[in-house]
């Protein structure tokens, strides 16, 4: 493969049901639960806690709110995309985004970020099953929405080829050109004679990367039959079937052993896979499978790029900065570069630095989103170094969100330990126990629901305006 080999996937990214979606006016997908589960339970304990205080009206209502209304919002609550732009759709949106003047929607060409998180959801013996989180983010606006089944592909399908590659990140960059149906990817690697899990459960330490063949035949069929397995890999390693990506890599690695983007890809799977084990070696032999990459990376600044932001996530910091530097080096208009540095910079407490290098990206930004968020990225870092008091305000703002998020575990522990007091209170006709019980955890409840509500209100940066207001 070679120095385009993003550019050449995404153009085969959408196919099967993804092709029917294209054709369809908009695509929609429900909200994450989370935040309706969470109210629902609210509901249900105050309920049972105003019964218990004979307040049957207000118990009544409660469960009203709970078990009639929180459903009908929910199942309202969507996001939807019409191929221009995205919006989130339901009752409870609406009437938040009309009391705070917020976004609803937003443009194609207004989203900066894409960033998706991949949790471990289930693993079953060398298959881990990730839910994937992806947040959309632009212009103060911000959408949410998680995997779970075919809406989730088909907006995958049909937002990200649409949006320049350095908008996304490396996971959204690898949904958009390797997800698929996984009972559809499983069909493909029986058919091509790939073991199951359980044969390849005991074999995973003969995963060798260091092909000693040096005299391999680099033939069209070759060059071929790799890229097949290696799209096959990658389809499999996103639909959870680690050992059987890691053996499609292998085969694919025997055909082209000095492939830069398949040793890159190879090595982020079999991390992956040693993070699901705890395995500490096999992590350190996927670094040295990604230094292997970088080694044959032939000049490519993209795939550089790639592997800096993929060394920057698994902590190895040193390495990230200098395979960026090599990227910017070989290329000038790296925009990802700039930016990892800058990240890289931040880390390390140098404020003129990030100063420095997301000016750089903003620079050689080919979009005006992009342009856009560097720029306000510069304008904030420069507005920290250049004001003391604005940097005191915003350290106090975030040694502020950091005390109230451990204090919201704080109170979520003790609502916790007051369920068992109720619990034996009420068995056992103990009221003294009931009433202690109740009384905890009602008010760590109280408590936990207005740190949260704080916690919003205080990770929103401090205007400068508003310092600028008071001087």
């Amino acid at each position: 493969m070679g120095k385009t080999a993003p550019a050449k996937i995404a153009e085969t990214a959408v196919s099967g049901s993804a092709v029917k979606t294209l054709t369809k006016s908009t695509t929609s997908i429900r909200v994450s639960p989370n935040s309706y589960f969470i109210a629902l339970f609210l509901a249900a304990f105050f309920s049972g806690f105003f019964i218990y205080l004979e307040l049957d009206w207000l118990a009544l209502s409660l469960m009203t709110v709970g078990l009639v209304f929180l459903p009908i919002f929910y199942w309202t609550d969507r996001i939807a995309f019409d191929g221009k732009r995205i919006a989130r759709t339901g009752i409870l949106p609406n009437v938040w985004s009309f009391l705070n003047a917020s976004r609803m929607s937003l443009k194609l060409s207004d989203i900066e970020q894409v960033e998706t998180q991949s949790l471990r959801a289930l693993k079953r013996g060398g298959n881990v099953f990730y839910r994937y989180r992806t947040a959309i983010r632009g212009k103060d606006a911000h959408f949410a929405f998680a995997s779970g089944g075919e809406d989730y592909r088909q907006m995958i399908a049909r937002i990200f080829p649409s949006l320049s590659e350095n908008v996304l990140d490396n996971r959204s960059i690898e949904l958009r050109d390797y997800l698929s149906e996984p009972k559809e990817t499983l069909m493909k690697a029986e058919f091509n004679h790939i073991p199951s899990a359980e044969v390849l459960e005991n074999s995973i330490g003969d995963f060798d990367f260091k092909q000693k063949r040096n005299n391999y035949s680099l033939t069209a069929d070759a060059v071929e039959k790799s890229e097949y397995l290696r799209r096959l890999a990658n389809e499999l390693r996103l639909s959870g079937y680690l050992l059987q990506a890691l053996e499609s890599f292998r085969r694919a690695l025997l055909l082209t052993p000095q492939d830069g983007w398949l040793l890159f890809e190879s090595a982020r799977c079999l991390h992956s896979f040693a993070g699901s084990e705890k395995n500490r070696k096999l992590e350190r032999k996927a670094i040295a499978m990604m230094q292997l990459s970088e080694k044959h990376a032939d000049g490519d600044s993209t795939l550089l790029s790639r592997l800096g932001e993929s060394y920057f996530q698994f902590g190895e910091l040193e390495r990230a900065k200098s395979v960026f530097q090599k990227a910017v080096g070989i290329a000038e208009t790296s925009f990802r570069s700039a930016r990892g540095l800058a990240e890289i910079a931040l880390r390390e407490g140098k404020i003129a630095h990030v100063i420095h290098h997301f000016s750089t990206a903003n620079r050689v930004a080919e979009t005006p989103a992009l342009r856009r968020w560097t720029q306000g990225e510069t304008e904030y870092f420069s507005r920290l170094n250049d004001d003391e008091e604005y940097m005191d305000l915003e350290i106090s703002r975030i040694n502020m969100l950091e005390t109230l998020e451990n204090s919201k575990r704080t109170t979520l522990k003790l609502a916790l330990f007051g369920f068992p007091a109720i619990l034996v209170g009420i068995i056992f006709d103990e009221s003294l126990i009931a009433n202690i019980g109740w009384a905890v955890s009602a008010v760590s409840l109280l408590i936990w629901a207005g740190l949260s509500a704080s916690i919003k209100l205080f990770a929103d940066r401090i205007p400068y305006d508003l310092i600028e207001t008071e001087d």
